[in-house]
Order: structure tokens, then C-alpha cells, then sequence
């Protein structure tokens, strides 16, 4: 099963469209009118992970939530996974669109897209939100000792094992899900199904994006490729307290290489700050549009 024969999941007030970008079918999910704010999800989720922020934010801003291809119900092509395309894919929707500057919000991979996006084009960009990221200039010292929070990795991102896994080892990416919050109260049954669903069925995408970031993006950061790249964009990036897999000690150090960049740690929090601090994010990404003018 893709994800395109599943059924959509219900949020009121949302509007669907596909809109075909470099080769490929993207899907978005719009909410509310007003100031222009891409979403850009993580790994495993989809449009659906903003469920708890459109709410929030609906009134007074256009929420554009994208499914990055692949993923939820955008097409899945055979090749473009790698973070360049994934921000290609991104360029050329807003050109698509027709929207010269945005606000943009990603987590976790979705963030990291969104900061190779500010890096390329930041007269794209009014503010850039990341969720459980650490940005490009992170310490080789700081990175080390925390390489082992990675473990899970080895799992997906090998051609054929990756995707064998994905699609018939879902409590594998139910695991994931559950150990990656602060407490498990945060995920409702219901929610923790559709994206264990949605990774199965986007199970060439999921082990295609880790791949390509072993074969491009880790070469190129000892390469130093992106890090002679500055950061102008007005950023906000937000991290748990307890989270498993980008700890705080990842998201110190990049204050040298941007303009404008904030990093705050959340008490108590873990890596999907969207599902367990929705109103937290909601207004720290107000907060960030009004600072950035």
C-alpha cells in the first residue's frame, strides 16, 4: 500500500492540493489566510504532525504544511531525497505558489531542510523556526560523544534492509515514536497508527533520505561545504530538555556563523516539541514573526 491509497486523516478547516514540482506530485494542506508559513515535517511523520499547532495559528497566518516527497500523500519518485533536492522541491513550490518570502517552521529532517533552504536562499525567507535540529556548525567535540543516540540509524538507511524494515517491522518505528518523548502520554493511540501506517507505505522515501545523507551530506560536512555557508535569516531554534536524539549539548556553537540566531532549550521537553509543547511553539513562532518584521 502507498499512502496515496490510504484515506486522508481528518482536521477541519483544511484544503487539499497537489501542486507538481521538479518531476513530482507534492501534496499540501492549507489552513487559515494571512502571513505565508511553510511547515515542513520530520521523519516519519507528514502534514498531519502540525494537527495540534493549526489551532493555534490559523487565524492571522496561511499555514502551507507540506508533505516532502515521499512522504504522506506526495509522490514517490526513485531518486531526489537528498537535501538539496528536498530544498529544490521546496524553491520551487513557493515559485509554484507564487509567494516571493515566507515564514518557514521544520522539524527534526524537515528543519534540516529548512536550514539548507536559508542557507541558499534567504531572500526566501522573513524567519526561519527549527524543532529538534542542530544546526550546521555543530562541534565536532560536542558532536562525538553523542554519536551513539544515532544507533537506530543503521536500521533504515541501508538500500533493501532499510526498507524491508519500514514496511514489515512497525513496532520498530512505533518504538521510535514512543522513546523519542519526554513521557508517552504525549502520543494518542490513533496518532501513533498513522505514522507507523504512513512509514510503511513511504518505506522507499524513508530509507532513500537517510541513505542520501550518508552519501552526500556527512562527506560534505567534514568537507566544511555548508558551513562556510552564513546564516542571515532570523532563527529560533528550539530543543527538548530530554531529548534522545539531538541533545541541547548539539545545538551550541553556530552564534559565530549567523546573524540572528536563537537557541532555547525546553524544560522537560523531548524531540517532538510540536506534539508535547504545541502552545509553546505556537507562540514562539509569533513572537518570531513580529520580531522579524
Amino acid at each position: 500500500m502507498t499512502n496515496s491509497d490510504r484515506p486522508m486523516p481528518p482536521l477541519e478547516g483544511a484544503a487539499h492540493r497537489w501542486v507538481t514540482v521538479r518531476g513530482a506530485q507534492l501534496h499540501i494542506a492549507e489552513f487559515g489566510s494571512g502571513e505565508p508559513v511553510v511547515l515542513l515535517h520530520g521523519f516519519p511523520q507528514h502534514w498531519y504532525a502540525w494537527r495540534a499547532l493549526v489551532p493555534l495559528l490559523a487565524d492571522g497566518h496561511r499555514l502551507i504544511c507540506v508533505d516532502l516527497r515521499g512522504f504522506g500523500w506526495s509522490e514517490q519518485t526513485e531518486r531526489g531525497y537528498d537535501t538539496d533536492g528536498l530544498s529544490d522541491d521546496i524553491l520551487a513550490l513557493l515559485d509554484a505558489l507564487g509567494l516571493d518570502r515566507v515564514t518557514l517552521v521544520g522539524h527534526n529532517w524537515g528543519a534540516g531542510v529548512g536550514f539548507r533552504l536559508c542557507q541558499r536562499a534567504p531572500e526566501r525567507f522573513r524567519a526561519f523556526l527549527a524543532l529538534n535540529m542542530a544546526h550546521p556548525w555543530t562541534r565536532h567535540r560536542d558532536v562525538l560523544p553523542n554519536l551513539w543516540r544515532m544507533w537506530f540509524t543503521a536500521f533504515i538507511e541501508y538500500p533493501v534492509l532499510g526498507r524491508l524494515v519500514l514496511r514489515h517491522w512497525p513496532a520498530f518505528t512505533r518504538y521510535l515514536l514512543r522513546r523519542a518523548v519526554a513521557s508517552p502520554a504525549a502520543w494518542r493511540d490513533a496518532d501513533l497508527a498513522e505514522f507507523t501506517e504512513a512509514a510503511q507505505a513511504s518505506a522507499h522515501a524513508g530509507q532513500a533520505m537517510f541513505w542520501q545523507y550518508v552519501v552526500r551530506d556527512i562527506p560534505a560536512g567534514f568537507r566544511g561545504t555548508h558551513r562556510r555557508r552564513r546564516l542571515t535569516v532570523p532563527t529560533l531554534v528550539l530543543g527538548g530538555e530530554h531529548d534522545p536524539v539531538i541533545p541541547p549539548a548539539l545545538l551550541r556553537g553556530g552564534d559565530p556563523n549567523a546573524d540572528d540566531l536563537t537557541v532555547r532549550v525546553v524544560p522537560g521537553a523531548g524531540h517532538h516539541l510540536h506534539e508535547e509543547r504545541p502552545e509553546l511553539v505556537a507562540e514562539a513562532l509569533r513572537k518570531l514573526i513580529a520580531e522579524a518584521g
